[in-house]
């Protein structure tokens, strides 16, 4: 990358998974951990002190704390208490979902409360886009403050507003909110010239995943696509996104690099969550019928949602799984799950998914047979059944040669690399995917922009009064498309306020919606006659005012030296897990190079540093013990070094006598 103020990165905030990526001259790049995972699990643990965990210590340890673990955030995002109760949602979680106070009566904000606090979706989003951005600075060596975020193509105007709140939040200026299925779609089509006529090159070193801009992509299982693509040729391709909460398939048209979205459909609430859920359902209806037992601890539910998501995932691959659950008292619940069982359960949920890529062939006008293929994307893709039933709906075998869990990210880093000037070469055409309108007299739905309506785009509508010397206008914004107000989601109501007094029906007010290239409305209004103009920000039922937003951000900025702190310190303890774990293995490899003494030493301090790393919360004085450990193992790394090689060496020469 040319410049530092040049670096965007691309962010796919997951349900189940969170990734980063960036874009330079070589191609998109997943950013990844010491162990070469890109994926950070969208966890998060808020101890008792204030301090958060995020990714997989928070995960692995969630049975721990089940109560303060927060997972599945992105399906609570811009979403009310009361719709989500109604749903039935809040049920199965074992952390405590509640209507946060806000100061205006109608709005309906869920939070999350934690020990008394409580916290909003956004603000607990903002953790694991902090999380990203540290990865993202550290492995850069910069500080990155600009991103691109994805979101669910369905994904409506309170969720998207409550995405970028969340970026506000971390400490990101959010260039570009994009649809998911969009983003994968970029990442497929940057190389589809070469992709059908070259081998995929291997996999780079280094802990990143490379897609090629010309040719085969990376980090995939392997496939070839069934035909080719010549160079300036049309293509036509749905992309089925089916994650852990949420399900998108959108159509697009793929002409050299332009991208045209045709139209889009999904369910932001259908995911692998859903799936977890029918194990769950099973085990807990079977333990009622045979031990008359109700599973309603917090610890006993967390614990029975990762049996659920690791027998899913056992299926993908086995034929039948063992269950087994031991209930106290003697008590075991035992038994075996078949695939074909598991399939005929989330059949329902997977003849959604199909019912929706229906729906947007019809909208795009198109039929199964035109599109030129099919990519998958989202880990709930790796179920046989959904590849086999989307095989059948298409008529033709899915595309899997892209990691289903990183292609969103990948696509994500190429836009932030569009908009940092790392490329130019590439233009998004996408759409929005539900209508847009007001309440109009009666209780009526009165759209004004029509669902699949490329963006950016507008409408403008005229407006009078109704009442002599109405100085004031309220207007419920609408989004849905059903054909009464009280069947579609309310957006929010705005007013417009200093209208000159006037009898009913003079004034004449233009009032325009225009939805931006994030999606997310902005609404102006002009009273003709009187030149008066005004523009409103909508601030939906469901979501942060800007001076909520504003708030959190200021406190995020006044906390984040001691939040850098403690994640610091989290990074020192895990690095004393490392040495002194490889410290002992030394010790058991080349100790006996030692004399009594020196080996005493080092066992005395690996004992003492790790008490250290468990009291202590002093990040310098910690960091100073490590590096004084350091010193103390260089004669003993020394010892084991010359024992490998000499081993290495003996090896070598007995197999050249052989």
């Amino acid at each position: 990358m040319s410049e530092q103020r040049d670096i965007v990165m691309g962010i796919d905030l997951g349900t189940t998974n969170s990734l980063v990526a960036v874009c330079d001259e070589a191609g998109p790049r997943i950013l990844r951990d010491a162990r070469g995972e890109g994926r950070v699990p969208s966890f998060m643990t808020l101890g008792s002190d204030g301090r958060v965990t995020v990714g997989w210590k928070a995960k692995e340890h969630a049975v721990e704390n089940p109560t303060s673990t927060v997972y599945s955030i992105k399906r609570l995002m811009g979403r009310g208490f009361d719709e989500l109760a109604a749903g039935g949602e809040l049920a199965q979680l074992p952390y405590k979902v509640v209507k946060r106070v806000a100061g205006e009566a109608d709005r309906d904000i869920a939070g999350i409360e934690i020990d008394g606090q409580v916290l909003t979706p956004p603000e607990l989003s903002a953790h694991i886009l902090r999380e990203l951005r540290e990865r993202a600075c550290r492995q850069l060596g910069c500080d990155v403050r600009r991103a691109v975020i994805t979101v669910p193509a369905y994904f409506d105007d309170a969720q998207r507003q409550a995405t970028r709140d969340a970026g506000r939040i971390a400490g990101l200026e959010v260039l570009r909110i994009i649809n998911e299925p969009t983003a994968a779609a970029l990442a497929y089509g940057l190389g589809v010239r070469g992709l059908f006529e070259h081998e995929r090159p291997p996999a780079p070193k280094g802990g990143a995943s490379v897609l090629p801009l010309a040719g085969a992509c990376s980090s995939g299982d392997g496939q070839k696509p069934e035909q080719s693509g010549p160079t300036g040729a049309e293509s036509i391709i749905a992309v089925y996104d089916l994650g852990g909460g949420t399900f998108d398939v959108s159509i697009l048209r793929i002409v050299e690099d332009v991208f045209e979205v045709l139209s889009t459909h999904g369910d932001t609430r259908l995911g692998g969550d859903d799936m977890d859920r029918e194990i769950i359902t099973l085990v807990q209806r079977e333990i009622r019928e045979q031990f008359g037992l109700e599973i309603e601890s917090p610890a006993t539910r967390q614990a029975l949602r990762t049996l659920a998501e690791n027998i899913k995932i056992h299926l993908s691959t086995e034929a039948k799984a063992s269950l087994e659950i031991d209930l106290g008292q003697g008590r075991l619940y035992r038994r075996t799950l078949t695939r074909e069982e598991f399939e005929a359960m989330i059949e329902p949920w997977v003849e959604r998914t199909l019912d929706s890529c229906r729906r947007a062939l019809a909208d795009a006008h198109l039929e199964p047979g035109s599109i030129d293929q099919v990519v998958l994307v989202g880990g709930s893709t790796r179920m046989p059944r959904v590849r086999q039933r989307v095989e059948e709906l298409f008529g033709r075998k899915p595309y899997t040669a892209l990691n289903p869990d990183e292609v969103v990210a990948l696509g994500a880093a190429v836009q932030a690399g569009i908009l940092g000037g790392v490329r130019r070469d590439a233009l998004l055409l996408d759409v929005i995917p539900l209508s847009l309108g007001i309440e109009t007299l009666g209780g009526a739905m009165g759209k004004l922009i029509l669902r699949n309506s490329r963006i950016p785009c507008q409408a403008t509508e005229r407006f009078s009064t109704f009442v002599d010397g109405q100085t004031n206008v309220k207007i419920n914004v609408l989004q849905g498309e059903r054909e009464l107000a009280k069947d579609c989601r309310s957006l929010g109501e705005f007013e417009l306020r200093g209208i000159p007094p006037m009898p009913a029906g003079i004034p004449k007010l233009l009032v325009t919606f225009l939805i931006d290239e994030n999606g997310i409305l902005n609404v102006s209004a002009r009273e003709e006659r009187s030149g008066r103009e005004a523009s409103i920000q909508i601030v939906p039922t469901h979501g942060l005012t800007a001076e909520e937003v504003e708030r959190m951000e200021r406190e995020a900025y006044a906390h984040a030296r001691e939040d850098m702190q403690a994640h610091r310190l989290i990074d020192l303890r895990n690095q004393v897990v490392f040495d002194t774990q490889k410290t002992e293995q030394m010790l058991e490899r080349a100790g006996d190079g030692l004399n009594n003494e020196e080996r005493a030493t080092i066992e005395g301090s690996i004992r003492e540093l790790r008490a250290m790393a468990e009291t202590s919360q002093d990040a310098d004085r910690l960091f100073e013990a490590l590096q004084a450990f350091d010193r103390k193992t260089v004669r003993l790394a020394e010892l084991a070094i010359t024992r490998t090689l000499s081993q290495a060496d003996d090896a070598n020469t007995s197999s050249g006598h052989r």
